[in-house]
């Protein structure tokens, strides 16, 4: 199990690697303040009738607060809720996270001249959409309530891989990996629950 204060230092040095920006891009880059797009809505419903009986349902909404060049932060709001009756289980959480990506950081690879390591690695990776595809890093923190306690608040800390997939009319296919780690009080117990979810969806 990674430890939080193990993970606290991964995401330090990957926001050391998400701040640095090569030269020729610092020059070209523009700072936006509240580009919005691309916004996210999410919702997932599950039910579950027998062994156990159990109901999940998660919603999540995201904007794009700022850009810098292939640097962007995104604000999101998370609801999760977990009822299992038969086990006299109830989760209902609510995460307010901030959501810094890098995009396209493979091109950092663009060398050496003749076979850019970046340009093999998106035809090997995307195939005919090589060119329209946007790889990014990204991380996860925020607080959530509950977390500690029965009602006191959390930590939620993670990081993601994902691509963008831009399309016609502004909208884009987001198909990414996420893992967190976040506070949670189990049955009068806290502890830290970790978590990987693959997420597909259509960005606006």
């Amino acid at each position: 199990m990674i430890t939080a204060a193990a993970l606290f230092r991964f995401l330090w040095v990957l926001v050391g690697v998400l701040a640095w920006t090569p030269a020729v891009l610092a020059q070209e880059a523009t700072l936006e303040i509240l580009p919005v797009r691309p916004i996210n809505f999410d919702v997932v419903f599950r039910q579950q009738s027998y062994a156990p009986h159990d109901r999940e349902i998660t919603i999540q909404a995201g904007l794009t607060a700022l850009r810098y060049g292939n640097l962007e932060v995104r604000g999101m709001y998370r609801h999760f809720s977990y009822h299992a009756p038969e086990q006299n289980v109830t989760t209902d959480q609510n995460a307010i996270l901030i959501n810094p990506r890098w995009n396209n950081f493979i091109d950092v690879l663009n060398f050496p001249e003749g076979k850019p390591i970046n340009r093999m690695l998106r035809h090997a990776l995307f195939g005919p959409l090589e060119d329209r595809a946007v790889p990014y890093l990204g991380l996860l923190a925020g607080g959530l309530v509950p977390g500690r306690g029965a009602n006191g608040p959390g930590y939620l800390l993670g990081g993601q891989v994902g691509v963008r997939f831009p399309m016609a009319f502004g909208v884009s296919l987001d198909v990414a990996l996420e893992y967190s780690q976040y506070q949670v009080n189990f049955q009068g117990a806290d502890g830290i629950s970790q978590q990987w979810v693959m997420t597909t969806g259509i960005r606006f």
